[in-house]
């Protein structure tokens, strides 16, 4: 991800590195899943577990991604929180 940062020309080639190094992290469902935003009431503790999961992988995937961008770029996105909008965006 060092040698092949996002610059906006390379968008293909950086997803496709990206994916290698967060399926080898078993982190690539972040990128594909909306994240959860509350944990319903009355949750089973597989459910809590699933839902912390899920928020410490995005906060991980969000920092290798940002680190993966050009500085410039990196500062169009630093504002977004999950990595589902800094995908969409």
């Amino acid at each position: 991800m060092k040698t092949n940062k996002f610059n906006s020309t390379n968008y293909n080639d950086w997803l496709r590195n990206l994916r290698i190094v967060l399926d080898f992290e078993n982190q690539g469902y972040v990128l594909d899943k909306p994240l959860p935003v509350t944990l319903p009431e009355g949750s089973s503790p597989e459910e809590r577990l699933t839902f912390e999961k899920w928020h410490e992988d995005n906060r991980k995937v969000r920092s290798i991604i940002l680190a993966s961008m050009t500085n410039e770029i990196q500062k169009q996105y630093d504002r977004l929180e999950d990595v589902p909008s800094i995908m969409l965006a």
